[in-house]
């Protein structure tokens, strides 16, 4: 016994409407015109707004966009296509509909007197999905014709849903690229924060050990923040920073080298196979930009404009050298920068 709460149960949302089965389009290919009118009346008495018709393989063909010079090619949703015709017959056409891109997913359904099974074997082979036999018995082809109709819309739906996937599978892998690199930027320079300075100088580290080449590394300090920002304001000095971070990252530009906010006032770069008489080019460049930019700082001790100290360290990895240990030096040679009068570079040698 069937309950009342089974009674009342909502169909599937599979199911489709049969108002938009009635919408599809269907082509009916027949050599003959009384065939034709025969199908077609009884599918437009059944509801199915939108039937073509067509007297040939080639005009079936012209429709569809398949022969040479066609205009705009008609979509349909359902072919019924008959086996025996003058010319090119049913299933050559089948196979021809199936060949291409366009119109291989589009359900053929075989009209044929024909009932012999090696007949309709081949035109099950040739990618037909079901037959109708002649004299067409209205209620069977009407069937038959609605079953295929439901299967080309749950195609489609899955053609649909499938594609709304892939669509948000991309959305999210563009979006996770973005979080992956906002995760290694810094949100107000603009320039690597110090997560990519580490994984960056642990990758450089080990290629200039496995390949015997030199790495410096330079720590920069903005000489007498505090006192800017405190005078001019924190958005001055927000201004300041990313009018540095410009500076520094113009003035290194291979991809081995790196430029990031290393904290607060504080910047790294990072040269791979440079040695020391190049970094101190590359730092005597840092100092100059800096102080060519012109940033007013009227309560620094040592200039009328902001200036920078900056720390250099280079490896030769006679010996193994890690990262903590580069920096460990580059933080020396900035500490030897500021007590030495700041607005300067001094250098140290990693043993």
């Amino acid at each position: 016994m069937t309950s009342s709460v089974e009674q009342n149960a909502p169909l599937p949302s599979t199911i489709p409407d049969p108002h938009v089965i009635k919408q599809m389009r269907i082509l009916i290919v027949d050599d003959a015109r009384d065939n034709r009118v025969l199908l077609r009346a009884i599918l437009r008495k059944e509801g199915y707004q939108h039937v073509a018709v067509a007297g040939s393989a080639t005009e079936a063909y012209r429709l569809l966009g398949l022969e040479d010079g066609a205009e705009h090619a008609q979509e349909f949703d359902l072919i019924l296509l008959d086996i025996m015709m003058p010319g090119e017959n049913g299933i050559d056409a089948c196979r021809k509909i199936k060949s291409f891109p366009h119109t291989r997913d589009i359900p053929i359904v075989m009209v044929s007197a024909q009932t012999d099974v090696m007949w309709l074997s081949i035109a099950f082979e040739s990618g037909a999905i079901d037959y109708i036999t002649k004299p067409v018995n209205r209620i069977e082809m009407l069937a038959r014709v609605g079953a295929a109709l439901r299967l080309k819309y749950e195609m489609d739906m899955r053609k649909a849903r499938e594609a709304e996937l892939l669509k948000l599978k991309s959305e999210l892998e563009a979006a996770n690229l973005e979080l992956a690199r906002l995760s290694i930027i810094d949100g107000l320079t603009g320039i690597p924060n110090r997560r990519r300075f580490d994984e960056f100088l642990e990758l450089e580290c080990k290629r200039a050990r496995r390949n015997k080449l030199p790495l410096s590394l330079i720590l920069i300090d903005v000489d007498h923040f505090k006192l800017y920002n405190d005078f001019y304001g924190h958005l001055k000095g927000d201004e300041c920073l990313q009018a540095i971070a410009r500076v520094l990252s113009d003035v290194v530009h291979r991809p081995g080298d790196l430029v990031a906010r290393y904290g607060g006032e504080e910047f790294a770069a990072i040269l791979s196979e440079t040695d020391a008489e190049g970094a101190m080019i590359i730092a005597r460049k840092f100092q100059e930009r800096v102080e060519d930019q012109g940033i007013p700082h009227e309560k620094s001790p040592i200039a009328s404009v902001v200036t920078i100290s900056q720390g250099i360290a280079t490896c030769t990895f006679q010996k193994p050298v890690e990262p903590p240990t580069l920096i460990e030096y580059a933080d020396r040679a900035l500490y030897q920068a500021k007590a030495n009068g700041r607005n300067q570079f001094q250098f140290v040698s990693c043993p």
